[in-house]
């Protein structure tokens, strides 16, 4: 436990969720960020379907590195706190034919070798600049995710300081959330945002994406008639209010105390 917290304390910048703006707690913020995360893609032009799980997530975790009870014990803390947000059924798996998500921790030379392997040939072409990797498959009759894979060079990551980012947001942005997002702030979708957990802000636009009137496949228009009205009701219960607590019970960031 106290090599985690050691390993966290050097990778966040900051562990102060309350650093900047309650952008969280703004109606018109919130939906413009949801907008932007969800309904666009780093890598391609244009507004997209809405994507999402439908099926339990099972996490089939292989380790071609070292160290892995500590690449365990980060897993494990960041599933169980995105299935509480969620409310999704997310566990993991002992074998590659039962999970539906293939997660790698490897190294640097064996990187492209296994991004060609479990995403594909394409996603080499989107590499450069990037410290780790994730995709997914959708079906193409509805939009819901049905397959994804994580690669985390842990070699690479560690040198540039990423590796808990790249274990939070790769596996957050593979249940629907695939656009980085200067209009989300702060957020693990922002670049520029010190915290490399989960934000408050994070915590309301996963909440969103898994609501069930939120549907895979709809279009943006569609997004916009459900949102609205769903961001709504989380001010008026006081969800957004919560946010920040939800943000502050991570796992992770308890290790901490």
């Amino acid at each position: 436990m106290a090599r985690v917290a050691c390993l966290i304390l050097t990778l966040l910048y900051s562990i102060n969720v309350n650093a900047t703006a309650d952008t969280w707690l703004d109606p018109s913020f919130v939906r413009n960020a949801f907008l932007d995360v969800a309904l666009k893609n780093e890598y391609s032009q244009g507004d997209k379907p809405l994507v999402k799980w439908r099926q339990p997530i099972k996490i089939w975790v292989k380790h071609k590195v070292g160290d892995q009870p500590l690449h365990d014990e980060l897993v494990d803390a960041h599933i169980s706190h995105l299935q509480q947000i969620i409310q999704h059924p997310i566990s993991r798996v002992n074998s590659r034919h039962e999970a539906n998500i293939i997660w790698l921790f490897t190294r640097e030379s064996l990187w492209q070798q296994d991004i060609r392997q479990e995403i594909g040939q394409h996603a080499l072409k989107n590499i450069r600049g990037a410290i780790c990797k994730a995709g997914y498959t959708l079906s193409p009759v509805d939009q819901q995710i049905v397959h994804a894979a994580i690669i985390i060079p842990v070699d690479q990551s560690r040198a540039h300081g990423k590796l808990l980012a790249c274990v939070v947001e790769e596996i957050t942005q593979v249940l629907g959330l695939p656009n980085d997002s200067e209009l989300a702030y702060p957020s693990i979708f922002n670049d520029h945002t010190p915290d490399d957990l989960l934000s408050p802000l994070d915590v309301v636009l996963l909440k969103l994406l898994y609501e069930p009137e939120l549907i895979s496949g709809m279009n943006r228009q569609q997004v916009i008639n459900v949102l609205d009205k769903l961001i709504l009701r989380y001010q008026r219960e006081g969800i957004l209010d919560n946010a920040v607590n939800v943000a502050r019970s991570a796992p992770l960031r308890k290790m901490l105390q």
